[in-house]
């Protein structure tokens, strides 16, 4: 699903863009980060040219797709303060997404994920190039210990583009805090999912903590406290973006969660099934298990982290899944979230146009289908 708005700021009357466009925001981000990363390539390149093809990576990977929601919450989180437009801006919010590159690259790793965006995932593709090149030693290793270090430059990156992005220094010493926050709730969520994994907790408790913090505080409400923050916005409209941040994350996250299993591969740019596949404990599949009878059961657990599931029996697991009812139990609670995030929405202190694009974002987050 695309959601639309009407344009506003005197761009072209009755035109309709999807929020994360509106006054170009999402090249303007693009623009931002390309020319970051030029400038990141010549430094590299500079270095030894062996480290062209990390920066050509990096390159493809951030700014060959994604839906640019991080900068586009950061940004109007921003506007809803009463801040106002610009370049210097952008570019601070555009760091967003190299923290949010970081996660990618590190999450498919962990993960042993074969692809990303219809892609091969960084670690494989480095892999291939050793296997490829006849090099010594372990192609997946080499793969692997690439991934890390790209994810790792891809956070560092972050910092230094969110420091040259050209705010006054007092701006930027509201905002740190912030930012600074996002990037350990994210790392500690990380290590939680591969906790949750190797113990096998299929609590809906468990898996309802790592959604917040694995993704939903560093996709919603903490770039919207980093906008709010960057233009010194009041506690009560901080407090307004928590209530309306913090649910519309979690829904996200579940909706992320249904379209691991039952998403179409050429949208979300995976094979189908591949959450089963990784072994993932998600709210869906803990639902499922909390439902089904004890052949389901066993049948889900036993083929849950398994990488040799083909489509039969990913087929198999899913039918369990619907059946136990926990397919319909995460959706109304995708609904039951959204509903609560909008409903803070409406009664925060802010600016109607931010309202109505913020509003426009929370259903594009929770209705899309990749």
């Amino acid at each position: 699903m695309s959601t639309r708005i009407q344009a506003p700021d005197g761009a072209q009357a009755g035109a309709l863009v999807p929020p994360t466009d509106l006054g170009d925001l999402r090249a303007r981000v693009d623009g931002a980060l390309a020319g970051f990363l030029a400038a990141r390539r010549r430094q590299l390149v500079e270095i030894d040219a062996a480290l062209l093809p990390v920066a050509e990576t990096i390159e493809a990977f951030v700014l060959g797709g994604g839906k640019r929601l991080r900068p586009a919450f950061g940004y109007w989180g921003f506007r809803a303060a009463g801040g106002v437009d610009s370049d210097a801006l952008v570019a601070a919010v555009a760091a967003l997404e190299l923290v949010q590159a970081s996660a990618l690259i590190h999450d498919d790793l962990m993960d042993g994920s074969d692809t990303r965006r219809g892609e091969p995932a960084v670690h494989r593709r480095f892999a291939a190039a050793h296997s490829s090149s006849g090099w010594a030693g372990d192609p997946t290793g080499f793969g692997s210990a690439s991934a890390i270090l790209l994810g790792d430059l891809c956070l560092v990156w972050s910092d230094q583009l969110l420091n040259e992005a050209g705010l006054p220094p007092l701006t930027l010493a509201r905002a740190r805090p912030v930012f600074d926050a996002m990037r350990t709730e994210v790392t500690g969520g990380q290590y939680l999912d591969l906790l949750t994994q190797a113990t096998g907790d299929t609590s809906r408790e468990r898996a309802s903590k790592v959604a917040v913090y694995k993704s939903a505080k560093y996709t919603v409400e903490r770039p919207l406290l980093f906008g709010a923050a960057l233009a010194d916005a009041p506690q009560p409209l901080r407090e307004a973006l928590s209530a309306f941040g913090l649910p519309l994350g979690e829904a996200f996250q579940l909706r992320d969660d249904v379209l691991g299993i039952f998403g179409d591969p050429g949208r979300t740019g995976k094979p189908a099934g591949d959450d089963l596949r990784e072994g993932k404990r998600t709210f869906l599949v803990a639902a499922a298990l909390e439902a089904c009878g004890a052949r389901q059961r066993e049948a889900l657990l036993a083929g849950l982290g398994d990488p040799s599931l083909d489509e039969p029996r990913v087929a198999e697991l899913t039918a369990v899944i619907v059946g136990s009812g926990a397919l319909a139990a995460t959706e109304e609670r995708i609904t039951q979230l959204t509903e609560t995030a909008l409903g803070a929405l409406e009664a925060a202190p802010m600016a109607s146009q931010a309202r109505e694009v913020l509003a426009a974002l929370a259903l594009a987050a929770t209705a899309r289908r990749h």
